[in-house]
């Protein structure tokens, strides 16, 4: 079993580098340069795929009968995890927003 807190700042990293990500979507939406958007809501997404295994393997160890400590860091942890799933929809709905709000302006 890994050390208690490798696992938890793994999640940390990856659940981060995902939230940043998705951040520089919208920043990039906000530009109109949907390509890069797009590429970085994939990369995020790939980014909080690591961070949810980090977070399942626990999960399934504790199922086995390996208990998981508790600890201020593994809270912390699944904080940036939760954060960085909701961040990346909000990405995914703010690209949408931002081509709307293009097709408007060219219209206009």
């Amino acid at each position: 079993m890994e050390n208690k807190y490798e696992v938890s700042f793994e999640l940390i990293l990856n659940a981060g580098n995902s939230k940043s990500k998705s951040l520089m979507a919208i920043e990039c939406a906000r530009e109109f340069d949907f390509q890069e958007a797009e590429k970085l809501v994939n990369e995020a997404a790939v980014d909080l795929k690591a961070a949810h295994k980090s977070q399942t393997d626990m999960i399934q160890g504790e199922a086995r009968g390996e208990s998981q400590e508790i600890n201020v860091i593994l809270i912390h942890a699944q904080d940036h995890l939760t954060t960085a799933m909701i961040m990346l929809e909000q990405a995914k709905e703010f690209i949408n927003v931002y081509k709307i709000i293009k097709e408007i302006k060219e219209r206009m």
